[in-house]
């Protein structure tokens, strides 16, 4: 079966001010939602590293090119994937240490994907 998914930013402190309309128009067309919050670099991150302490989008863009050499310009999944599990658990223990309801943890999908070992939260492959 075929999947579509939509993965983007909330863009923490300020949500866009769509978001919740496009979260609706992409349940109502089938499209599965990974969202982080507060930004995709802190998912990025959590492959390499525990990190706890707050972050902005620029402090965590520059500590992703860090951690895995990149020019900011897209993802290279030889380096990512082996390190899937790892990130997820820290993404787990993230949420934990903070308590924050699914809505607001690290990275979470509006509806647990198909056939992925994921858990409803974090959106893994």
């Amino acid at each position: 079966m075929d999947e579509f998914w939509c993965v983007f930013d909330v863009e923490w402190p300020q949500n866009h001010p769509h978001l919740r309309d496009a979260i609706e128009q992409a349940r109502q067309g089938g499209i599965e939602l990974a969202i982080s919050n507060p930004c995709f670099e802190l998912w990025l991150i959590l492959h390499f590293q525990d990190h706890g302490s707050w972050l902005n989008n620029n402090t965590a863009r520059r500590l992703r090119q860090k951690l895995d050499r990149s020019d900011n310009k897209g993802i290279d999944a030889a380096i990512y994937m082996p390190l899937v599990r790892d990130a997820a658990r820290r993404a787990e223990e993230l949420d934990e240490r903070h308590r924050l309801p699914p809505r607001q943890s690290i990275l979470w999908n509006a509806s647990a994907p198909r056939d992925h070992q994921a858990s409803s939260r974090h959106v893994i492959g």
